[in-house]
């Protein structure tokens, strides 16, 4: 099952520094038809404007990832960790038994990031912080797993939760191939430019929801930056 969500579709939020689209569920924005797939329970899509951002609030229980699109947002939290995370590197937060934190837009320039939240397979956890650096070389071509719970991949950031967020770029009519296995799900975004995914087209910023595939095809109509997670179709 291929199940798109155009970019037009999405729920929306904004206000003076905020401009935000929703893929599932989630403040003001209530669709029981986009509440989540398995453990993945919010795909933000949000442009801070500078001197713009969340102040200091809390979160529990639920694995944050942060994957920036242009620009770089600035973290800070009462653990004391401090960061500035840059376009394509990505930050992981695991709230576990409370975390409070800000997030701040400090550049000229607006910041584009999608804010992704991932049920933990364990609750009440030692909260965390950490960030890592990805060069374009690392992105090119292939499915670079960025932050995972899976033991196949110990490069990734890790999450507590047996799922994988994966980045890649592709250029014009560069195709590759990504398998999925039995009774897992899948959601990608294309962050930038327009792909064909098993036969059907997605333009900039569309989500699409994977169920029931065994393989991805996907063939980069233009030059193309993809975000895709790899989840299990339960909480586990």
């Amino acid at each position: 099952m291929i199940d798109i969500r155009p970019f037009d579709s999405l729920g929306r939020f904004q206000n003076e520094w905020l401009n935000a689209r929703y893929h599932f569920s989630f403040a003001n924005y209530m669709n029981p038809d986009r509440t989540g797939i398995g453990p993945l329970l919010v795909w933000n899509d949000d442009e801070i404007q500078p001197g713009g951002g969340f102040p200091m609030h809390g979160h529990r229980n639920m694995e944050i990832i942060t994957y920036v699109r242009y620009g770089a947002i600035s973290h800070e939290d009462h653990l004391s960790n401090k960061g500035k995370t840059p376009a394509g590197d990505i930050q992981v937060m695991t709230a576990g038994k409370g975390i409070l934190h800000s997030e701040y837009n400090h550049e000229a320039e607006i910041t584009g990031l999608y804010q992704i939240w991932i049920q933990p397979s364990e609750t009440y956890l030692n909260p965390h912080w950490d960030q890592k650096t990805f060069s374009q070389a690392d992105y090119a071509g292939r499915f670079l797993p960025l932050a995972s719970g899976e033991k196949k991949h110990p490069d990734a950031l890790p999450i507590n939760q047996n799922a994988t967020l994966y980045g890649t770029h592709l250029q014009e009519n560069k195709e590759i191939n990504q398998a999925i296995e039995k009774d897992r799900l899948g959601y990608l975004v294309v962050s930038k430019g327009s792909i064909e995914l098993n036969g059907h087209r997605l333009n900039e910023r569309d989500g699409v929801m994977i169920a029931n595939e065994e393989n991805l095809n996907i063939k980069a109509l233009g030059n193309a930056e993809l975000i895709f997670a790899d989840l299990p179709d339960t909480i586990q």
